[in-house]
């Protein structure tokens, strides 16, 4: 592609965007309408933090941008164009910390009331309300613990106090305590039915796993962009088609083995796309360069010319298994695992060249604490047995990666980039895991996919056995290749 025509696409791809209201008059459209923030986020697919983030300063874009500007133009026209006189505050009730006070202020934006009671996700209870897009009571005293809290006796010279209206509660602190809570509520609802249990909660696996990220990103030092414009190469060709992006998974196995019988042991990596969340993933909206060089401060995909291979006998191909010769379109990880392999300290191929890039400045600790909550979760579903909850949040982050593309089950995140990086991120982990195991004295006979290397030798004195993610587990075990003292069998 020549550089004008590079422009053109990049032309053909901008369009207008939706004109919004200021932020401020964004949150007054929605409070002389009486709407909250869980009513109104609800209805453009969008967490109510989301919306929040909106009436702040933080810009939509692509198709929720259009909606949200939709709705937004449809209560101006009918809503008065002046503004209401302020109501006179009224008295708060003391109560224990004047914080709750103002939690609670904030917070009454966000009450829903439902027409069909839930589950409360601090007693499991039917709730007629949500709070901040959680089913749970605004009075604490309607919610029902498992096991009532002994009560101190009351002096008959006093009468019993009123309970005080406290803040509504959300989930808040541990963000573990939201899978928690959602696993309880489920098993709740169902009666104790794990099976039915279990099946409610993986359908509900990607709008948790988008609430847990907003609890997780809470404070963030970052800004993130939702729905960034794409440029073309991120697009699918056709709609049961692929777009341009090379993932580079690994599908290799050892054309030779060594001479003799050998004892396989097929290992499983554990939680490969939950290890791989621990990436370099672009923030903002990707922006074409033609620079040759790569700068470590950005992420994103690239155009490059890949290296020749020359270890297939003993290692998997880095890109994978690609026949075209010629420029692909690589993800961040991909090119950083070329590049790394390139230099002096393993001199293992030469650099890849770069053509062009789409990137945007980068963190890696993006996902980290959203990763962080996933794990700890699920190391203590493995410890206690808890398969439900260990179902539960492997769909979670499975799920979570393979939305964020063209998926009509998560519009809150429209990111093919990220899916495709934090694939290869996984696929880039593996290719190392058989790299340490060939550095080690063991002989890797195949890799596969996200969490799959076979290997010939003694494993257990390079790689931890175990369920976390840090460790392996035996998947199988088999004997390949030719005994040499064995009979020769006649024609």
């Amino acid at each position: 592609m020549s550089d004008f025509e590079a422009i053109d696409s990049l032309l053909a791809a901008i369009r207008p965007q939706a004109p919004l209201p200021t932020p401020e008059r964004r949150r007054e459209l929605r409070e002389l309408a009486h709407l909250s923030k869980a009513e109104m986020a609800r209805v453009l697919g969008v967490s109510p933090s989301t919306l929040a983030a909106w009436e702040t300063g933080r810009e939509p874009a692509g198709e929720t941008r259009e909606k949200y500007a939709y709705l937004l133009k449809g209560l101006a026209a009918k809503l008065p164009t002046t503004e209401p006189t302020p109501a006179q505050p009224t008295p708060l009730t003391p109560t224990i910390s004047a914080d709750a006070d103002a939690d609670a202020d904030a917070d009454a934006d966000d009450v829903e009331h439902l027409t069909t009671p839930e589950p409360c996700v601090l007693c499991g209870h039917a709730a007629p309300t949500r709070v901040a897009g959680y089913a749970q009571h605004l009075d604490p005293t309607h919610c029902h613990p498992t096991t009532p809290a002994p009560q101190l006796p009351t002096p008959a010279h006093k009468p019993a106090p009123k309970p005080t209206r406290r803040a509504p509660q959300h989930p808040t602190g541990d963000p573990t305590d939201l899978i928690h809570q959602a696993v309880h509520a489920a098993l709740t609802e169902h009666q104790g039915d794990t099976h039915a249990a279990s099946a409610a909660l993986l359908k509900r696996a990607i709008p948790d796993a988008m609430r847990l990220l907003d609890e997780t990103r809470k404070g963030a030092r970052y800004d993130v962009i939702a729905h960034p414009w794409i440029p073309d190469i991120l697009k699918k060709q056709t709609s049961r088609g692929s777009d341009q992006i090379w993932e580079a998974r690994p599908k290799w196995t050892r054309p030779e083995l060594p001479a003799g019988l050998h004892h396989v042991t097929a290992l499983d990596i554990n939680g490969a796309y939950l290890s791989a969340l621990k990436t370099h993933l672009p923030l903002g909206q990707l922006e074409h360069s033609t620079d040759r060089t790569h700068d470590r401060r950005r992420a994103g995909v690239h155009l490059i010319t890949p290296p020749t291979w020359e270890h297939e006998t003993v290692l998997p191909n880095p890109l994978g298994q690609r026949d075209e010769p010629g420029p692909l379109w690589v993800t961040e990880p991909t090119l950083r695992l070329l590049l790394r392999l390139s230099s002096p300290r393993y001199g293992l191929c030469e650099p890849p060249r770069i053509h062009e890039s789409y990137t945007s400045g980068t963190t890696e600790n993006l996902l980290e604490k959203f990763r962080i909550a996933l794990k700890d979760a699920r190391d203590t579903a493995i410890a206690q047995g808890d398969d439900i909850t260990l179902e539960y949040v492997k769909a979670m982050y499975s799920k979570f990666v393979s939305t964020m593309g063209e998926s009509n089950y998560n519009r809150e995140l429209y990111r093919p980039d990220w899916m495709h990086i934090i694939r290869s991120q996984a696929f880039s982990n593996l290719w190392l895991k058989a790299l340490k195991a060939h550095d080690e004295g063991l002989t890797p006979i195949r890799v596969m996919g996200t969490d799959e290397l076979h290997v010939i030798g003694d494993w257990r004195r390079v790689f931890p056995e175990g369920r976390g993610v840090t460790e392996v587990k035996i998947k199988d075990t088999y004997t390949t290749g030719t005994d040499p003292t064995a009979p020769e069998q006649d024609d």
